[in-house]
């Protein structure tokens, strides 16, 4: 893996935060955030003064978290919240994912991103069948750690017995699951127990607080020997080109570099068309660059006209991935209606989307024997793989060497609904065998 950051530097963590229905997500959010002295004067008197108004003794933390609550009771679609705090030592970009089975397609949102997910269950329910769902996307995704925090330990007489049985089950489930790093913690988010601080109810416990451990946690950097990928975004031809003569010739494609390093002279490949250039020059709104890598958002001139629209790919002209028509992928389901053999949706990749049926339906997960079971359709959150043909190439690569260029959504073409997460090739090999699992995403 690329070079790790230690927490003893102000450095960036994106977590995610998931759990079942009534696990105390909420609280525990509320108690992290209220605990590292991360929220305003105004917003503590607000939640106080709801708090009196309901009749409770003391401050509901959860009212810190729960501004999509109303939202929910309408029925409105609930989307991942974002949230944003630092310690001394860190700063935390927050995915707060909504804990209903429904929302699962949250979890993956909110998952897709992330260095950390921090999963809850209940002390006194244990492991329920969405612990090992989120724990499948976790491990589908690579996420570098998951913490497990065994929360409502004070209802359980903070019994040290119950916490050990249910870290026992917890790793061998994040074990058969292909979990790269699980960690476990016993929490109370209503008392305040190993969420921030150190609690003297669990003496029996000698491991970090949550925040401690978040604190600590080594940043997940891509791999540092990735490929150039560069995805085209836009052509830019600008408007003042006919007035000013240096920028009668100009021909940019604008984008986000995907992954790995460019510079000026190297050798690409644009696909899927496979026309060769070098890289003339690279743009920015600060001015021209000798070189840019990942995630720096740029734009390339090239030394050859070539016909270049939004969606192709700029690659390293040495390794660039073949196009292919043909795809066997892994999806997290995330429709109401099934999947089925002969679907036709919409795949998006990188910004390339093309038309695409569903050939056939390989398997569905078993989240209990973490093992593929044959199955004739996905129902809403099945994990499972799938075979696809497109009405164009495109240039996707595994998801296990490439997190960038291996991720594809499927569309609803009717009313371009998200209908699924895809990832190229057999991502549950690692789930089934995790020590197939390549060196760069080992922790």
């Amino acid at each position: 893996m690329g070079t790790q950051t230690t927490g003893t530097e102000s450095t960036l963590l994106r977590l995610a935060t998931a759990g079942s229905v009534d696990d105390g997500k909420s609280t525990l959010v509320g108690r992290l955030l209220f605990d590292s002295k991360s929220v305003l004067a105004d917003q503590l008197d607000a939640v106080e003064r709801v708090s009196r108004d309901r009749g409770l003794t003391t401050t509901d933390l959860a009212l810190l978290t729960d501004g999509l609550r109303a939202e929910r009771e309408q029925g409105i679609t609930i989307d991942v919240a974002y949230r944003y705090f630092a310690t001394a030592r860190r700063s935390f970009i927050l995915a707060d994912c909504p804990g209903h089975v429904q929302y699962t397609r949250n979890t993956v949102t909110g998952a897709s991103t992330a260095d950390v997910v921090v999963l809850l269950i209940d002390a006194r329910k244990g492991l329920l069948e969405q612990t090992r769902r989120h724990l499948a996307v976790a491990s589908l995704l690579r996420v570098a750690h998951v913490v497990v925090a065994v929360n409502k330990i004070d209802l359980v007489d903070y019994s040290e017995d119950r916490y050990l049985e249910l870290a026992e089950q917890i790793s061998t489930a994040g074990a058969d699951l292909g979990v790269a790093d699980l960690r476990t913690i016993p929490v109370s988010a209503l008392e305040g127990a190993n969420v921030v601080d150190r609690s003297e109810r669990t003496p029996w416990y000698d491991g970090p607080s949550l925040l401690e451990l978040l604190e600590e946690l080594p940043q997940a950097d891509e791999p540092s020997d990735e490929s150039f990928r560069f995805p085209v975004q836009t052509v830019i031809r600008p408007q003042r080109a006919a007035r000013e003569e240096r920028y009668r010739d100009y021909r940019g494609y604008a984008g986000q570099i995907a992954a790995g390093v460019v510079r000026v002279g190297d050798p690409v490949v644009v696909l899927p068309s496979g026309r060769r250039s070098t890289v003339e020059g690279i743009d920015t709104a600060d001015g021209p660059l000798d070189e840019a890598f990942a995630p720096q958002s740029v734009t390339l001139r090239l030394a050859d006209e070539i016909d270049i629209t939004r969606g192709d790919l700029v690659a390293s002209a040495s390794d660039a991935p073949t196009p292919t028509q043909d795809v066997e992928g892994t999806v997290a389901w995330l429709a109401e209606r099934p999947l089925l053999p002969g679907s036709r949706v919409l795949l998006k990749h990188t910004t390339r989307t093309v038309q695409a049926v569903v050939r056939d339906v390989v398997g569905r997960l078993d989240l209990d024997s973490a093992s593929l079971e044959p199955a004739e359709r996905l129902e809403l959150n099945d994990i499972g793989r799938v075979t696809l043909r497109l009405a164009s190439p495109i240039a996707a690569e595994e998801y296990l060497v490439s997190r960038r260029t291996g991720a594809f959504l499927l569309i609803d073409p009717s009313s371009g609904g998200t209908l699924a997460a895809g990832m190229v090739g057999d991502a549950l090999a690692a789930v089934r065998c995790p020590q197939e699992r390549p060196a760069q995403y080992a922790i």
